[in-house]
This record gives C-alpha cells, sequence and structure tokens, in this order.
C-alpha cells in the first residue's frame, strides 16, 4: 500500500469513529514479521459483543483497497494473522504504522473500527549502496578537510533504526555526523593528520554503521583513499539546502532547479562536476543532474499517492578530488488524477418484504487518493425507488429501505450509485447493487454424507472430540440455523447418551467415557440437524464409532502356574538328547491384533548353555547334552513380551531337576526349597510337626509301657494258672508280611497322605512312581504327571504331602 493511500485511510477511520453507524473501536499493537496464525486480539472481548452475535451476522473484516493482513476467527471471536506483515514494506519510514479496517455484522448491520498499530523490529541491519567508495585526496589537504561519506540506509525506524557510524583506523581521519534541519544526518569524513604520498600514497578505512536494535545489527563498506598532490581548496555550494515544488503530471525531462558550486583554486582545480550523491542511488531513476552545468532534472514519472517527498543529494567535485554536498528537497504537488472508488462493504441480497424502514441493505466505502478537494467525495442513487442512501461517517454510506416494501408487487431492485469528487475537473464513478425481496423456511438441512464412520482409540479421555457432523441449509438466515441432537437409542441396553454427545451449535461429537476394545468394539447411532425456521424442518444422519485397540494388557502366563506356596519343577533325566522337550509356557493375552502377538526369549538361566526357549512356541528344549558336571537344580527365567507399541511383558521362574532317579532328586530337596520364599504359614507348620513329633514320642512311650505291662501281667497270669492260658499271638506295630521272601521289592513304596489345611486330613491324591515332574516346598512332595494336562497341585496354596517312615516299606 502507498504511503498516501495508507495516510488516507487512516484519516477516514479517525472520522468514521464521530459518526453514527460506528457502534464502537477497538486498537492493537503487535509487532512485525509474526508468523501466520498468530494472535492479535480477542475482538468479541474488546468489543463486548456476544461470539453468536458474531456468527449470526456473519462477522467479517473490510478493508477497502489495502491487503489482507488480519483474519477473523468466528468461531472463536478473535483476530489472527492472515498474512506475514513487513513494516518496511507496509508504511516505509514513516511512524507510527496502522492498518485500519471494519468489523461488518449483519442483520442489523453493524460497523466497528478497528486500529492495529505494527511496531518495528530489528530486522534490517543497516547496509550501503556499494561495496566500496573510492576518494582522491591531495597531500596538502589541510587538517580539517571534509569528505562526505555515502550514507547507510535502514529500513527499520526508531531506536531500531541507523543510529551511529565508526571509522577504523583512525589515524589521518576522523568520523563527523552532521545533523540536517530536517532530521536527518549526513556523515563526513574529517582530515585530522596531514597526509604524505611519498610516504603512504594508498589506505583502506571501513566505515560501520551501527544501529540501536536488539540485537545491534551493523552495515560496513570500505573506503578506499588515493592521495593526490596539491589542490588545497574544495568546492563550496552556494546553497546547502534546495528546495523546489513540482506537480505529479509533470512530464519526464522537466528542470527542477540548479545547483551551483564555486572553487577558489584556478585551472583544472577549478573545474567543478556535478553528480548524484551514492546514497541517491536509489532514485537514479527518478532524477538527474547534468555534470556541467548542474541542472536537475525529472526523468521518471511521479505519483503523489505513491510519494509526496523526495531528498537526496548532489556532489560537486573538483579536478583534484575535493567536493562538497547540498541537499535537494523535491515536494510533489497533488492533482485530480484519481476517480472514486467505490468498494461494497456489505449487501443484502435479499431482504424481507416486511423489513422496517431505514433497515440497511448495503454498505459501501468510497475512498479517493487524491488530497484537499479532489478528494472530497459526495455520492446519490437512483430515483423512483423506495431506498435512500445515507453518509453513516466520512467515506462510508448506508443504503437504507426509505417506504415499505411489497414483494408481490417489486421483488427485485436495481440500485445504480454515483460517486463525484470536488476536484476541477470533476471526477466520478459508479456501482450497481441488485437486491431480491423473497422469505419462507422450505428446505431442511442435508447432511455432507449419507453416513458418517469413525474411529477412535481405546482408553481415551472423556470429552475427548471424535469429528465432526456438518449439515447445510439452503435457506437464510434463522431458516439457515442449524441445530445437532443426539437421537436417544441404545446398544445392547445401554443409552447411547452415556457413550457420546454431540454439540447443539458445532456439531462435534465428543465422547462421554473412556471405551475398552475388550469391551466394546462398535456402536451406531443417529443424530438430527434442525433448522431454527418455523415450523423447523430436520433430516437424520446414521453414525458408527469404531473402537481400536490398544496395547493397554500385559500377557497372562497360563503355564507353569506360579503359587506362593509351592515350588513346581521339571525333571529331566540326564540322559535326555539334545532337543529334548522340557516344558512349554503357555501364554495369552487379550489384546487382539499385533498387540496380542506373542513372543518368548530366555531372561535369565542357571546355565544358558543347556536350554533355549523358542521364540514363537514357548518351547523349552536342551541344546546340548546333559553332563555330569551339570547342576541339579536350574533355574530359568522366561520373558513374554507382545508386538504392541510400546511393548508389555510378562516374567516366569521355571525350576528344571536333572536326575534319572527319584531319590536323587530328594537329596537335592532342601536345596530347592530354600530357593522358594518362606510364607507365613512356615511357623504353623513347624509347630505342628514339633507338636506331632512329640505326640508320637509320647505314645511310643505309653505303647511300650503298656507293652512291658501287659507282658509282665500275662507272664504272672500265665504263672498263676500254671499255664492253662490260650497262647495269644503278638506281632509287633506295623508289621507287614511281605510274601515270605525277606527280600525288598525292586522300587519304593510310599503312602501319600495329602491336607489341604492343617486341620483337615482329606486324602487328595495317590499316584505311582513313573513321574517326571515334582513339585517341592517346605513341608510336601508331590510327584506331577509330565504335559498330560492333569491339576497337579491342591487348590490351597497350603496344601502338603508328608512322609510316614513308618509306612516305608522295603522289599524286593
Amino acid at each position: 500500500m502507498s504511503t498516501r493511500t495508507m495516510a488516507r485511510s487512516i484519516l477516514v477511520l479517525v472520522v468514521m469513529f464521530d459518526l453514527c453507524c460506528v457502534h464502537g473501536q477497538v486498537s492493537y499493537s503487535i509487532p512485525e514479521e509474526m508468523s501466520k496464525g498468530s494472535l492479535v486480539g480477542n475482538i468479541v472481548q474488546d468489543l463486548g459483543l456476544d461470539i453468536k452475535r458474531l456468527k449470526t451476522g456473519k462477522g467479517r473484516i473490510f478493508t477497502g483497497d489495502q491487503a489482507d493482513y488480519i483474519a477473523l476467527d468466528k468461531d472463536k471471536g478473535i483476530l489472527l494473522i492472515k498474512e506475514r506483515i513487513d513494516r518496511e514494506a507496509l508504511c516505509g519510514q514513516i511512524s507510527p504504522c496502522a492498518l485500519h479496517f471494519q468489523i461488518i455484522l449483519e442483520n442489523p448491520m453493524e460497523l466497528y473500527s478497528v486500529t492495529v498499530e505494527i511496531t518495528d523490529i530489528n530486522d534490517n541491519a543497516p547496509s550501503f549502496e556499494r561495496s566500496e567508495m573510492k576518494f582522491e585526496i591531495s597531500e596538502n589537504a589541510a587538517i580539517g578537510a571534509r569528505f562526505m561519506l555515502e550514507i547507510a540506509v535502514d529500513p527499520d525506524v526508531g531506536t531500531n533504526g541507523l543510529q551511529t557510524y565508526t571509522l577504523n583506523p583512525t589515524d589521518n581521519f576522523q568520523l563527523k555526523l552532521n545533523q540536517q534541519p530536517d532530521g536527518g544526518k549526513t556523515v563526513e569524513m574529517v582530515l585530522q593528520k596531514s597526509l604524505d604520498r611519498e610516504r603512504k600514497d594508498d589506505m583502506t578505512l571501513v566505515l560501520t554503521a551501527v544501529d540501536g536494535g536488539e540485537p545491534q545489527m551493523s552495515g560496513t563498506v570500505k573506503i578506499h583513499v588515493t592521495v593526490l598532490d596539491v589542490n588545497d581548496n574544495a568546492p563550496v555550494f552556494t546553497q546547502q539546502i534546495y528546495k523546489v515544488s513540482v506537480n505529479e503530471n509533470s512530464p519526464k525531462g522537466a528542470q527542477l532547479t540548479t545547483v551551483s558550486a564555486t572553487d577558489a583554486d584556478n585551472g583544472s582545480n577549478n573545474i567543478v562536476t556535478y553528480s548524484l550523491s551514492r546514497s541517491a542511488a536509489s532514485i537514479s531513476d527518478m532524477f538527474s543532474v547534468d555534470r556541467r552545468n548542474g541542472e536537475v532534472m525529472l526523468i521518471g514519472q511521479l505519483d503523489y499517492e505513491r510519494t509526496r517527498n523526495y531528498q537526496f543529494f548532489v556532489e560537486g567535485k573538483d579536478e583534484g578530488g575535493f567536493l562538497d554536498s547540498c541537499k535537494i528537497i523535491v515536494d510533489v504537488i497533488d492533482i485530480n488524477d484519481n476517480s472514486p472508488v467505490i468498494s461494497t462493504i456489505s449487501k443484502s441480497s435479499t431482504t424481507a418484504e416486511n423489513a422496517p424502514l431505514n433497515t440497511v441493505i448495503a454498505m459501501i466505502s468510497v475512498n479517493d487518493p487524491d488530497s484537499g478537494n479532489n478528494g472530497q467525495v459526495s455520492c446519490s442513487i437512483n430515483k423512483h425507488i423506495p431506498f435512500a442512501i445515507n453518509p453513516s461517517s466520512n467515506r462510508f454510506y448506508s443504503i437504507v429501505t426509505d417506504s415499505e416494501l411489497d414483494r408481490e408487487e417489486n421483488s427485485e431492485y436495481n440500485i445504480t450509485v454515483t460517486c463525484s469528487d470536488e476536484g476541477v475537473p470533476s471526477l466520478s464513478s459508479r456501482a450497481d447493487l441488485s437486491l431480491k425481496i423473497t422469505d419462507i423456511n422450505d428446505n431442511a438441512p442435508v447432511f455432507e454424507k449419507s453416513s458418517y464412520k469413525a474411529y477412535i482409540l481405546e482408553n481415551n479421555t472423556p470429552g475427548l472430540s471424535i469429528f465432526t457432523v456438518r449439515a447445510r441449509d439452503a435457506d437464510w438466515n434463522q431458516n439457515a440455523r442449524v441445530s445437532y441432537i443426539l437421537e436417544e437409542s441404545s446398544n445392547n441396553r445401554v443409552p447411547v447418551s452415556s457413550y457420546v454427545s454431540v454439540n447443539a451449535e458445532s456439531g462435534v461429537i465428543h465422547a462421554v467415557r473412556s471405551f475398552d476394545y475388550e469391551q466394546i468394539k462398535s456402536f451406531t447411532f443417529h443424530i438430527k440437524a434442525q433448522d431454527g425456521g418455523s415450523p423447523p424442518l430436520s433430516s437424520n444422519v446414521s453414525v458408527k464409532i469404531i473402537i481400536q485397540d490398544q496395547n493397554d494388557n500385559a500377557p497372562q502366563v497360563l503355564y507353569p502356574v506360579q503359587t506362593s506356596g509351592s515350588l513346581v519343577a521339571e525333571i529331566v533325566p540326564r540322559s535326555a538328547d539334545v532337543g529334548y522337550l522340557v516344558t512349554k509356557v503357555v501364554a495369552v493375552d487379550v489384546d487382539s491384533g499385533q498387540n496380542a502377538w506373542l513372543s518368548y526369549k530366555l531372561l535369565k538361566a542357571t546355565d544358558r548353555a543347556l536350554f533355549e526357549v523358542g521364540a514363537q512356541n514357548g518351547e523349552i528344549r536342551t541344546i546340548r547334552q546333559v553332563n555330569d558336571k551339570d547342576t541339579v537344580k536350574q533355574k530359568l527365567s522366561v520373558v513374554v513380551e507382545d508386538n504392541g507399541q510400546p511393548s508389555r511383558s510378562a516374567t516366569v521362574n521355571v525350576n528344571v531337576a536333572l536326575a534319572d532317579s527319584f531319590p536323587e532328586v530328594l537329596s537335592e530337596f532342601n536345596d530347592f526349597t530354600h530357593d522358594k520364599e518362606y510364607n507365613d504359614n512356615l511357623t504353623f507348620y513347624l509347630v505342628l510337626a514339633l507338636t506331632v513329633v512329640s505326640f508320637l514320642f509320647i505314645v511310643s512311650i505309653i505303647a511300650i509301657l503298656s507293652v512291658k505291662c501287659y507282658r509282665w501281667k500275662r507272664d504272672r497270669m500265665f504263672y498263676k494258672s500254671n499255664g492253662n492260658l490260650p497262647v495269644i499271638p503278638y506281632y509287633p506295630p506295623l508289621y507287614a508280611d511281605v510274601g515270605g521272601t525277606g527280600t525288598l521289592q525292586h522300587v519304593y513304596n510310599y503312602e501319600h497322605y495329602r491336607t489341604t489345611d492343617s486341620r483337615k486330613s482329606d486324602l487328595k491324591y495317590v499316584r505311582p512312581c513313573n513321574q517326571s515332574i515334582i513339585s517341592l516346598d517346605n513341608t510336601e512332595i508331590q510327584t506331577l504327571p509330565h504335559a498330560h494336562g492333569e491339576k497337579l497341585i491342591d487348590d490351597s496354596d497350603q496344601s502338603a504331602v508328608f512322609f510316614n517312615p513308618m509306612c516305608l516299606q522295603y522289599c524286593t
């Protein structure tokens, strides 16, 4: 946007605030270069509006002929950055820099003015037009001789703009800054030490321009000085500042002014040539200066609306290299070369036939970039129609109803707006508006899809937005306002309202609860869209929600069963071959898909070189031949992992006994049991065992005494009866006839007494001797079948098998 256009927009909006249709105004200040989508301000809160009014009024931004840098989010009532704003491109050196626009609401139409000041950030470093400056200076140049240097350009303003210069080295020259009457600065290099061409005929200096921003930025240029002989007078301009005014329609080649400089030297050193200063190179396509006579001419096309003022320097240089400079100020005079520009801010293409008088049906903005009377505009509309045009503020007009409307008499009007300025000659523009008179609610809302399907991960947060249904209504205003209603239904006798809810305004469907894929995998419900007409119209749509599985369940080990009171061990014969199946770890995962894919691996082992675990089937097998050096007791830890992200796992401990016979396992009994943790019933069992042993000892003493007494009494009776008593055979306790052979049996026979509680003595299980799995704990030895699916361990953790030494029989 040009400087002139922006200034006129600022003037228009300042006048706007005092007129009737401007309902409010608000100002913001933001830095330049903010990213797209950045927050500018809460326009609803700052203007005291209701966000529903912003939506129903179809709120929008009107910027006229300016670029759209700001966007309005009607759902949140906030202003956002729409396009990146470069303050330097927008305002140049003008400060303060501001964007002016209006918020327009309809039904009724309202206008709110918004000003957004764009503050400068230090995003530009000072820069020079050229990378090097060259000077030829006589060796007899007087101390204090001045040499005009190219000034740096910094598009930033204020403290972020150019602040100072430094020169290095400073052996012969020092830097001097000159404040100009118009506030600008020039920089000169002043000779402070005489030059000697015979000692040093050239030198290189570095001029640094520094701004005042944070962080501080700078630009540099090299100054190459060539030392010449003699010429001790520099040209001097008759004026330091030349001012000239020129019409913007001046032709190319027009002479603006003539500069003049004199040199006190004689001969060739007295000849002065003129040129644009290096700092004026940026406008070299607009102005030129004659090298010999100093005439400044226009070579470009001026435009008051783009640039109202030009400032540049002209240098006068003699043959010896001395120079002086003067400043040229060119003021551009405006002429009436722009017609009024009519912009439609808002218009109603239709209106109800019962609209009251003075109902606003359109708002227009009229802008003339010219200044003074050339920019003063008046507007009118065509006659014999029931409408009038009223100025709502400077440059803004509203078209309102002027009499009653009758749709049956006339259903459409064409309105022509004509705007003219007060320039000489006057320029004008026109715009045509079309308005239809219509009403009634005859369209039901229509969903974008015939049915919807959405997905949601299980274990979601209650209140999570799942997705949005949207219905459109072809009607207008209230007749097109759609409300969304969740229809009552149930899924497996559970009300669907306990699963989801729908936002009546936006159609956003929210999860009411956290879903569990293992309990519910999908459900379907219906949503009704109803408009705001009278009577209302509606339509329905089917929505299906599909629950997606997450890896929220760890694998569960089914076998081997891990109990707190007993120790299960697998028996492997020492003669087992390589690949012998020791046991199989069985696990399940209640998740689905890859979350339920299980893999097995050996975590720890007494001897890792002896066993391996099948990664897919969980089978534990030997990977080498068992030898005599291997310990009887082997302990393995197997980890079961699923394939979820992240994966979950479970660990199971497997005890293995390497033995060819059962007694060999018994010899390691204490070692196995010591590996188990003592449970809470250990003390009870020890006390019970001590009590039983004490009881048996007392019973045995009593039995022995009874036998002794009985024998003594019988002998005595027999003695008294003189041998007339019958002979009663006596057998020692627990005497068993083994067939008369007197040899031991080939196997050991054990009588197994098992109880699930120390106070009960129910026989649970008796089994033969050909087993390969044993269950060992502090009070129990139980042999279990190998992988036949039998229940191997008592239902209670306190199960026990007692060995009665008196029941052990030896036979062949």
